[in-house]
């Protein structure tokens, strides 16, 4: 998707609609659907958050391709920077009032550690960049929750729409009330219609407030499995021997733990997926060089107990005496950490003839961020113009809601619901459906809830019906059987609010049905 293209037919229902009552509407409202207009020709808007040192800007970087989001603590891991598509590199920072200034990459091709402006005056970085992978999706980097800074948390809880909901009794509400973002400075960093969200060994408490939070960011509408995903990063630091059933596995550890914190996190993300953010940065962003391969080709030739005791720990491996210069060891170390650099070098034994690039795949796959990507694209990408319109729609709604005139507002209501009464639009209506269940707002039995995830957060049809291997006429019947349940269920069974559910559930089976009788 082209920057200025919207993102499919959804959007396009509702980028008509804010052209049809731009004229009908006072200044104020008008300039609000400018501003939704705006969103909906823009590339998906997608946060990656999560505590600090959760290791969210290396997978920024990774994701991205391109190593340019610093890592290190320094005024710009501070600060909320959205990395965006542009035809030129260029980093404009943006001041609380308004103002920008343009600054030059640094020579090793990252933002500057330090910008040579009064970091309190600063809103937040745009980064421009020529890589392809921002077509499609604006990537927004945040400092992080848990910081100890006070400035950095109201900044990231701004872009999660957390205002003041972490604000401890000592916190100094000068400090906090000088991180305040205005109004224009809230449109550019607010405007998150996903979230990445990156967690480490354990689900805390605020890693699920934060989720929760994420309402205010993507206009009101709740995160939930449509619109955010969760990463267990650092994957390779788990201990294997502390997870039961992983049989010292480290990557099975990890993918044990990820379950269970999905089960922790859900409905509120789709997935949660073990990645190792450093080893998909090396290999993504051309820090892992052909000298690198040759280092780990060195250490493949030491004798199996020095290296399995030089691999113990990070002090052994850079101190041990052996043939590898210590150097070679410690840029290893810190491109690969011991786990990457044990798959390198099982992987030059495996196959001694293997290339640099095939060394570079191997870590990319030991990485795990390919399944990343394919859930991205899954969840995010395939769904993106629904998660628009959906966020759009939510946004044209509060616009009418703050209105002062009640026809204006009605008017604007009025033209909502002739638009979600339409066929097409009825997977708006669903989105609407997930967002009351995964908020909490309607409560329904697990089974019933877990079936309005699966119908509402997936493309496949077999996958909504629960029945992979059926033909059509099979699922056809099964659609149908459904549409009628769900249809006697809120008539008879529901209160007012799961009845409000039902019966879009009721039309979700009902066009299922439809799709799949008339062959489509």
């Amino acid at each position: 998707m082209e920057q200025g293209t919207l993102a499919g037919p959804l959007s396009t229902s509702v980028a008509n609609l804010c052209r049809r009552l731009q004229p009908q509407v006072g200044p104020r409202m008008a300039a609000g659907f400018a501003e939704v207009l705006r969103r909906l020709g823009a590339p998906l808007q997608v946060a990656v958050a999560g505590r600090i040192k959760s290791g969210k800007s290396t997978l920024v970087n990774a994701l991205i391709g391109r190593r340019v989001a610093p890592t290190d603590v320094g005024e710009c891991t501070r600060l909320v920077t959205r990395f965006q598509y542009g035809t030129v590199d260029r980093i404009e920072v943006v001041m609380r009032d308004g103002n920008k200034e343009v600054l030059p990459f640094a020579p090793d091709g990252m933002i500057p550690s330090t910008l040579g402006i009064d970091i309190g005056k600063v809103s937040h970085i745009e980064a421009y960049l020529t890589n392809a992978v921002l077509q499609d999706m604006t990537v927004i980097d945040t400092p992080g929750l848990g910081s100890l800074d006070a400035a950095s948390v109201r900044r990231t809880e701004n872009l999660l729409g957390n205002t003041g909901k972490h604000r401890k009794p000592d916190d100094d509400d000068d400090e906090l009330d000088g991180a305040e973002l205005d109004d224009v400075s809230k449109h550019a960093v607010a405007g998150a219609e996903a979230v990445l969200y990156v967690v480490t060994q354990s689900v805390r408490a605020d890693d699920q407030q934060a989720l929760a939070a994420f309402t205010a960011a993507t206009a009101s509408r709740d995160a939930g499995p449509v619109n955010a995903i969760a990463v267990l990063n650092k994957a390779d630091t788990i201990p294997a021997e502390s997870v039961q059933g992983a049989d010292g596995d480290v990557w099975k550890a990890a993918s044990i733990l990820a379950e269970r914190q999905a089960a922790t996190l859900k409905p509120k993300v789709a997935d949660v997926l073990p990645v190792i953010g450093l080893l998909a940065e090396s290999a993504e962003t051309g820090a892992f060089t052909s000298a690198d391969a040759e280092g780990l080709r060195q250490l493949s030739e030491l004798e199996d107990d020095v290296l399995e005791t030089m691999l113990l720990s990070a002090d052994v491996f850079t101190s041990w005496e052996c043939d590898v210069p210590a150097s070679t060891r410690m840029r290893l170390l810190e491109r690969l950490d011991l786990f990457g650099i044990r798959a390198g070098v099982q992987a030059i034994r495996s196959d001694p003839s293997i290339t640099a690039g095939g060394l570079r795949r191997t870590i990319l796959d030991a990485s795990g961020l390919e399944a990343v990507r394919a859930r991205l694209n899954t969840v995010f990408a395939a769904r993106a113009d629904g998660i628009k319109a959906a966020a759009a729609l939510a946004s044209i709604a509060a616009l009418a809601h703050a209105a002062e005139d009640p026809a204006e507002r009605n008017r604007v209501r009025d033209a909502i619901e002739v638009l979600l009464a339409k066929p097409e639009a009825h997977q708006l209506r669903v989105l609407e459906a997930l967002t009351l269940i995964t908020s909490g707002a309607v409560d329904l039995p697990p089974d019933l809830t877990e079936e309005v995830l699966r119908v509402g957060s997936n493309a496949d049809v077999r996958v909504q019906l629960d029945m992979p291997d059926a033909d059509r006429a099979a699922l056809a019947e099964r659609a149908l059987e459904r549409a009628g349940w769900w249809r006697s269920f809120a008539s008879f069974g529901a209160t007012p609010a799961q009845s409000r559910v039902a019966h879009v559930v009721h039309r979700a089976y009902f066009l299922i049905w439809q799709q799949l009788r008339e062959g489509k």
